[in-house]
This record gives C-alpha cells, structure tokens and sequence, in this order.
C-alpha cells in the first residue's frame, strides 16, 4: 500500500448498506493504517460507564468525576483500555498519532487523569475497530465506509450524538439523502 492511501488519521463513516449491522451510524478514528493492516476507535458510540466509574473501579479512592462517558471503541479486545487525548501530556508509552493527537493504553494516563494531571482533552474507549492487511480497501472499495481527514474539534468538542453528522458535514453530504444500497431509490 503506498503511504499516498493511508486513512491513518482520518474519520471513517459508516454507509447507510451497514445500517443493522455493527458499524451503523458509527464515526471511526483510524490510528493507524498500513499494509498491515488498520486500527481505530469508534467515537461515536458511548456506554453506560463514565469515564469516573472507571476510574472508581481501578482506584478506590478516586473523587474525580468529568461527567464523560467511556465509549465502545469497537468489537476487538472490548476489556482493553485506549485513550486518545491531547498531546499536552505525553507519556512514555504514549504513541504520536499527529502532532497534538497521542494515544495511550496503559493504565498510567487514567492515573494522571484522576489525579487532574492528565491531557487537556481525551477520550477513554474500551476495545477497538481493526481490520487484516487490504480488508479496509476492500471495504473502501465496497462503499461501505467514507473518509475525511480527522477534525480534533469534532472528537473533543461536538458531543456523541452529533458527530455522525458532524463528520458527513466535513464531507459535505447529508446523511438522510444517501440511499442505503447501490441501486435502491
């Protein structure tokens, strides 16, 4: 794959052809793409456990409450832990997605959040969206998914419930217009 085609750093949007299925009206930021394959976190999507419950569950002791909600990154690993948060704070094992953009899963980053010493901004997921080396393409090619360069402001500022559209705004479409197979009317 040449980098040229990277989505890494990009939203995927879900087509309406997925509607009933796992990924219907989900936003997805891919974290990494390459011709091994892709990885990325639903964003769209939040659970019923806030990020302070879970902060709770791991630290005891905890008084930190944020009101947000720990989001379904995906089908894959759904016990694992990821943040994505602002590059105000990176750790050790923080991994770079862009310049302000970093990802964390160790459990370190939930510690300086709870302790108000963590990023600025973040999302907490649990689980993640990935795909086999050329799975992605294929379902590119499949129209099942459309892309768009990621916009921080629509991860951390827009709330669950609008970035769908928020997302197809960025592409310019409105979502109640696409038909939901190729053919239909």
């Amino acid at each position: 794959m040449s980098a040229a085609f990277s989505l890494s750093n990009h939203f995927l949007l879900a087509m309406p052809s997925q509607m009933g299925g796992y990924f219907g009206n989900t936003v997805t930021y891919i974290c990494e793409h390459s011709e091994r394959g892709a990885f990325g976190i639903m964003v769209n999507r939040p659970t019923d456990l806030k990020v302070a419950e879970l902060l709770e569950q791991l630290s005891p002791n905890t008084s930190f409450d944020d009101g947000i909600y720990v989001l379904e990154g995906g089908p894959v690993e759904r016990g694992r832990g990821f943040v994505l948060h602002s590059s105000d704070v990176v750790l050790e094992d923080s991994m770079k997605m862009t310049d302000t953009l970093s990802l964390t899963t160790s459990r370190s980053i939930l510690d300086a959040i709870s302790e108000r010493e963590g990023p600025s901004k973040y999302l907490v997921a649990l689980g993640y969206s990935g795909w086999g080396p050329g799975q992605l393409e294929e379902e590119m090619e499949e129209s099942a998914w459309l892309s768009c360069p990621a916009d921080e402001r629509v991860l951390f500022e827009v709330p669950f419930h609008d970035r769908l559209d928020a997302v197809a705004a960025l592409l310019g479409i409105d979502l109640r217009l696409l038909v939901p197979r190729r053919g239909e009317a």
